[in-house]
């Protein structure tokens, strides 16, 4: 069993910044892609950035593109969100995922494990 804990959310002004911290409980997660979705009230939860397990390669949601950055620390077992020149439409309920595998994908059943989420909210 994984337990995956979020953390970093709040409220910000458009144009700001946010770090989110994802800490994995229960087993190591260094073996595995990581990734970051959201959930925007009303809407489905769509994919936002992966990494593989080694760090060394990424993948974004283009709506983020140039302005989120994924990042781990295995030593820790933690995945993290750098989240700059925040928008409106970034407003969320951000959550931390497991990938099955090691393979970067955005699609959610490849997904195993999920956190509770956090809450972000950016205001114009």
């Amino acid at each position: 069993q994984v337990q995956l804990v979020e953390s970093g959310g709040g409220l910000v002004q458009a144009g700001g910044s946010l770090r989110l911290s994802c800490a994995a409980s229960g087993r190591t997660v260094s073996s595995y892609a990581m990734a970051w979705f959201r959930q925007a009230p009303g809407k489905e939860r769509e994919f936002v950035a992966a990494i593989l397990w080694s760090g060394s390669s990424s993948y974004y949601a283009d709506s983020v593109k140039g302005r989120f950055t994924i990042s781990r620390d295995n030593a820790k077992n933690t995945v993290y969100l750098q989240m700059n020149s925040l928008k409106p439409e970034d407003t969320a309920v951000y959550y931390c995922a497991k990938a099955r595998g090691q393979i970067l994908t955005m699609r959610r059943y490849e997904y195993d494990y999920w956190g509770q989420g956090t809450q972000v909210t950016v205001s114009s």
